[in-house]
């Protein structure tokens, strides 16, 4: 079973319909890009922490001790942070700010980079997101799900135990694919479950919970 992050989220409404659908993780942008939100626009959105659903926030090039000060600030769950990160650099932010650390992966190919294995053994979590010249992420664009799936099989042998989140170009069509063909523990959905760039659509996200849980059982 896959759990179910709606990222890209900039009005509260759609937070909470998220929320109320069966998302376990809602994630807001502060890396830049159309769905853009200041931190107190996150804080809006987020809400305080509370059981039943993980607040995650998505960092770009910031340095690591803005993040880890949003991060205390909005006492975030989870970090997750794109650019080019060392795995010395996510383990200080874990350590200090006290949210779960998500380092990502931007992927154009088949073949996971020789930092993957570093990145990853960190917290035991890797995010895959799709490569995409000048955006870091809700493009829309999705990975050679099939084509990857064995250099992730020897990723997992190396870093037991490793929690894969999966992103990029994720949908209701196709996250059931993506879940036969690679496993992750969590998949990561914002561009297909939108009208607009940060405006959800609550029948679409219904979609995708629902073809997450049918994908789900079908596994079983």
């Amino acid at each position: 079973m896959s759990l179910i992050k709606i990222c890209g989220l900039t009005r509260p409404a759609d937070a909470a319909h998220a929320e109320q659908s069966g998302a376990d993780y809602v994630g807001a942008i502060l890396a830049g890009g159309p769905r853009l939100l200041s931190t107190d626009q996150a804080r809006a959105v987020l809400g305080r922490p509370r059981h039943g659903v993980r607040r995650v926030a998505v960092f770009g090039e910031q340095s690591a001790e803005e993040v880890i000060r949003i991060a205390q600030e909005l006492a975030l769950d989870v970090v997750q942070l794109h650019g080019q990160r060392t795995a010395d650099e996510v383990a200080h932010i874990a350590a200090v700010s006290g949210s779960v650390v998500w380092p990502v992966l931007r992927i154009a190919g088949t073949e996971l980079p020789p930092e993957a294995e570093v990145l990853a053994a960190v917290q035991r979590t890797l995010v895959l997101d799709a490569h995409v010249v000048g955006q870091l992420g809700g493009t829309g664009v999705a990975l050679n799900w099939n084509g990857l799936a064995e250099s992730v099989r020897r990723l997992r042998a190396r870093v037991p135990g490793l929690m894969l989140v999966l992103a990029g170009g994720l949908r209701a069509e196709n996250v059931g694919e993506a879940m036969r063909l690679l496993s992750p523990a969590v998949v990561d959905v914002s561009s297909g479950v939108e009208n607009a760039p940060g405006v959800k659509d609550p029948a679409r996200v219904q979609q995708f919970v629902r073809a997450v849980l049918d994908a789900a059982e079908k596994a079983r």
